[in-house]
């Protein structure tokens, strides 16, 4: 894998040129559609790469042909204005190609979790009322073609569903995409162009599901202007040169893939090499071979991409960012990033789905210093922001959890949020939506930190139960009901604890019956069997009741539960 170079060539001009370039560029905004910023970008540079993969590369002119093709396959159909279109698929060039599809026929995509079962994944498909599916056969030992016949009577709503052959299902009696492609019409291409002509950016585009502190997942709406403003906010902090290709394993029906990456270089006419399984040596070849410009990874990756760059003396010219985020991280790692990977610059972000993207973030010319004490500052002033905060994307500050009354700079309370970026509420979940926010329109995220004078934003803990798993939001509630009839558990709680490769980790906290005893291998394979990988505890604690700590009203006290869970995994208690 060593490949020496000069990296003397490699930065032409600082970050600050950089972003001047981009602000002539885009001069004002304009509010588009997914398919319009894809087509924007093929105006100008139809024959650069877009999708890299081993096997083939993309053109930006042969992306926009695919997804046409395959919107007149839909219209043909039946698929009307406006509907759902539930997408379940890893990193394939598909994944891209429908998502421009269902922009183009003026419909709302859904991207699920392809790591959801059964009854996960009924229950988004029939919440989002998703009229058609566009899914793998199967993928990494999981057949989704099975598992959807298993749930077929949960999801009456669901009319057609195509599939994308990945070379490890079973014949299946589903049309693939390659049908629905040649199932295109004169007339569905006439329609096509009459829904293209029609298509207001300010509409709906997405509804991605994430887990909320009770209850069920929750779909966040978010319009094709709110995705288009967050990625390009990204590209001015990053300050993206033309051309950028991002390199990343994260799933692309997160917006850390589909935002940050995906849609973020058509703003630079720039490409993706999207892997669909993480393995470090790959990423590390692959960004040699196809001239990566940026890795970008949550913390769990990072750090196996500097052990597996030291072990095989990596060295490449093109490389020379790391977007490092999505967790948290031990503060010698942007040197490790630096001397392993040999990047000039490394950057991060604080974000979450309802953000659209990143709504924080570290700028390339910054020090060390804020790189460690902080979660960047928020993102620059541009043609993408709203003047009436400043010409950012989003804004925050901490206020008092319980009075909800404004905190002065730097002060510790609850991080709200608000801007073009933050999206408006939950699907069908009017209540849910309501709480979300305070009555003068600030997005209550549930973290806690704080905001300094010039910007900068510092997570300190969470009051929301929920904790990210290697960039995946947990649940607490779904894995604490599996345990709710359990012969031998009086009581189940699940908090996160931190970890230093994934961000933070499930622990199962268990108060046995009377005279029973726990078998913690069991109570995990539970949870595997019936679970998505990241939902699955990593830690079991068997813990007496007086050990739960309760509010005055006698609710567990999760975040009192989650430090002394911290505490006994390391043997300090």
């Amino acid at each position: 894998m060593r490949v020496v170079n000069d990296r003397g060539a490699k930065h032409q001009m600082t970050p600050q040129e950089r972003r001047l370039l981009l602000e002539a560029r885009f001069p004002s905004w304009e509010v588009l559609t997914l398919s319009g910023a894809l087509d924007r970008a093929t105006a100008e540079y139809p024959d650069r790469p877009y999708v890299i993969t081993d096997q083939q590369k993309w053109s930006y002119a042969d992306i926009q042909m695919w997804s046409r093709r395959l919107a007149s396959g839909l219209i043909a159909h039946g698929l009307k204005t406006g509907e759902h279109v539930a997408l379940v698929m890893a990193n394939y060039p598909e994944f891209v190609a429908v998502k421009f599809a269902i922009s183009r026929v003026g419909c709302v995509c859904v991207p699920v979790n392809f790591l959801l079962r059964g009854q996960e994944l009924a229950y988004v498909l029939d919440q989002s009322d998703s009229a058609m599916l566009i899914m793998m056969d199967a993928f990494r030992g999981q057949d989704y073609v099975t598992e959807l016949e298993r749930i077929s009577g949960e999801v009456p709503k669901l009319r057609r569903t195509f599939v994308h052959p990945t070379g490890e299902g079973s014949a299946t009696s589903l049309s693939t995409l390659d049908m629905l492609v040649e199932s295109a019409t004169d007339e569905s291409n006439a329609e096509l162009a009459r829904r293209e002509e029609a298509a207001n950016g300010l509409s709906l585009s997405d509804i991605l599901y994430t887990s909320g502190t009770t209850g069920r997942s929750k779909g966040v709406m978010l319009t094709h202007d709110m995705v288009l403003r967050a990625a390009f906010s990204s590209v001015i902090a990053g300050a993206f040169e033309d051309g950028r290709r991002m390199q990343f394993a994260m799933p692309m029906y997160h917006v850390f893939g589909y935002t940050e990456c995906m849609v973020a270089v058509l703003f630079v006419s720039g490409a993706i090499v999207p892997h669909l399984l993480f393995d470090p040596v790959a990423m590390l070849d692959a960004a040699e071979r196809h001239r990566t410009t940026e890795l970008v990874g949550v913390p769990m990756m990072t750090h196996k991409l500097i052990d597996a760059a030291r072990a095989h003396w990596f060295d490449s010219t093109h490389l020379k960012v790391m977007f490092n985020s999505g967790g948290a991280n031990v503060p010698s790692v942007w040197g490790d990033i630096r001397s392993a990977l040999g990047v000039d610059e490394v950057r991060m972000g604080y974000g979450m789905t309802e953000t659209s993207a990143s709504a924080t973030s570290s700028r390339p010319e910054d020090d060390d210093t804020n790189l460690v004490a902080t979660h960047g500052c928020f993102k620059p002033a541009s043609v993408a922001g709203d003047p009436a905060i400043g010409g950012r994307v989003a804004i925050y500050k901490a206020i008092d959890p319980e009075t909800l009354c404004d905190l002065p700079d730097g002060e510790e309370g609850e991080l709200v949020v608000r801007g073009p970026i933050v999206t408006r509420g939950y699907y069908k979940k009017p209540e849910e939506t309501a709480a979300a926010f305070t009555q003068d329109g600030w997005l209550r995220t549930g973290d806690v930190g704080r905001v300094s004078a010039d910007g900068y934003v510092t997570l300190t803990g969470r009051i929301k139960e929920t904790y990210r798993c290697n960039g995946e939001m947990v649940m607490p509630r779904e894995v604490e009901e599996l345990f709710d009839d359990h012969p031998q558990i009086a009581q189940a709680l699940v908090v996160g604890v931190p970890d230093p490769k994934s961000g933070e980790a499930g622990c199962l906290c268990i108060v046995p019956k009377s005279g029973e005893s726990i078998d913690a291998n069991a109570l995990i394979a539970t949870c595997a069997e019936q679970l998505a990988r990241f939902k699955v505890p990593r830690h079991v604690l068997v813990l007496q009741a007086s050990d739960i700590p309760l509010t005055v009203t006698g609710r567990p006290q999760k975040f009192k539960l989650a430090v002394l869970a911290d505490r006994r995994i390391k043997g300090e208690t």
